[in-house]
């Protein structure tokens, strides 16, 4: 039996201001924007080439509190660029060397190895890995 993870649910205190960043800034496809009164909106966005989609709920409790969402290209720089290009504020590519971030590349380009990572408006976190380099 397969349990495949479809939608991760992301808290943001305005769904229009976080749609907007994510379609323009984070380059995910907007797949559903559904309203059903004013209290029920449905706003479902999806990485390039993801599975896994997420969806934004207006929660100003919790917005912010995602950590450690990730998401893995096959090319860390083509993926840092992108995401600068259409003005997303991206950290340094970095890896991990003895538990210490170092900047650059991992000396390998092992698998999961190489990272950058951005917030949204409301300091979600995401963490972009680099996957398939070597067998590329």
């Amino acid at each position: 039996m397969d349990w495949k993870l479809e939608v991760v649910v992301v808290p943001v205190t305005d769904v229009d201001r976080a749609k907007d960043f994510y379609t323009k800034n984070a380059g995910f496809t907007l797949d559903v924007d559904f309203s059903a009164g004013e209290d029920f909106r449905i706003v479902q966005l999806t990485p390039p080439g993801s599975k896994c989609s997420i969806t934004l709920m207006r929660n100003e409790e919790w917005a912010g509190h995602m950590m450690g969402l990730q998401v893995v290209v096959n090319d860390i720089d083509v993926a840092h660029a992108e995401a600068r290009e259409r003005g997303l504020d991206v950290g340094e590519i970095h890896w991990y060397q003895d538990g210490v971030q170092t900047p650059g590349h991992h000396p390998e380009r092992a698998d999961f190895g190489t990272f950058f990572a951005f917030k949204d408006p409301d300091g979600n976190n995401w963490l972009i890995q680099e996957v398939g380099k070597t067998s590329a």
